[in-house]
């Protein structure tokens, strides 16, 4: 059990002041990782380097990416923070629920941006979507004051001794780029048979489908096979 498998994902960040606070929470708590996704400002500019404080190296170490699906395509368990109930076919956890998770896999949490937070189509990349316990009539959290709040509560977690999961050894977890992988694969065969109609719904029907196969805990076989499964009915026509 590592603090570098754990990534903090910011996207869409509008204000530097905030992603330097971001990168000052992640060291408090002694994790390395910080990921953006299309900040809004300059990155890094001087702003971001001066409210990071003595967190300058988490800033120049960061990874920034253009979209969401590179961004999680290397990281096992995805944990979107939500300040809204989704009515979606996703799990919702809380902040207890965090005990229950593999920390010896490849985790991301992902953080939307000040102003809107994650869309439903965002949201969708996620295995799972994490509330914070807040006042129900003002829910809405500084962007850095969630991050910390997760920071501090993972950082006491992974001090205790894990109790490792009840799983052979040879049996391997697909990573997120296989799943991306077999899900374009999917996707261009039912392009092809024009299966998503109307046109305008197939946005949501997208949604969908990334909430199917990423709550799944599929191996890399599994996912290969789905892969052949996908390919072979793609060449049968």
């Amino acid at each position: 059990m590592s603090k570098n498998n754990i990534s903090f994902i910011l996207h869409k960040p509008q204000l530097s002041e905030n992603i330097g606070a971001c990168a000052r929470a992640i060291k408090n708590f002694n994790f390395q990782k910080l990921v953006l996704i299309n900040p809004k400002p300059i990155f890094p500019n001087d702003k971001i380097l001066a409210t990071s404080v003595g967190a300058k190296d988490i800033i120049k170490q960061s990874k920034k990416y253009v979209n969401l699906e590179e961004a999680v395509s290397k990281i096992d368990i995805v944990i979107a923070t939500s300040a809204r109930f989704r009515n979606k076919n996703i799990k919702h956890i809380n902040l207890e629920d965090l005990k229950k998770i593999n920390y010896k896999k490849r985790i991301g949490f992902l953080f939307g941006s000040e102003a809107s937070g994650l869309s439903n189509n965002e949201i969708s990349y996620a295995n799972y979507t994490l509330q914070i316990p807040t006042n129900p009539n003002f829910r809405s959290l500084n962007l850095s004051h969630s991050l910390i709040i997760i920071a501090q509560y993972v950082a006491s977690l992974i001090k205790l001794k894990n109790t490792p999961f009840k799983k052979s050894k040879k049996v391997k977890s697909a990573s997120k780029k296989e799943i991306q992988s077999m899900l374009n694969l999917c996707i261009q065969n039912l392009d092809t048979i024009n299966f998503f109609r109307p046109k305008e719904k197939k946005p949501i029907m997208l949604e969908n489908l990334r909430n199917i196969f990423y709550k799944m805990d599929l191996s890399d076989k599994e996912t290969r096979i789905l892969s052949s499964v996908f390919a072979s009915l793609g060449k049968k026509r």
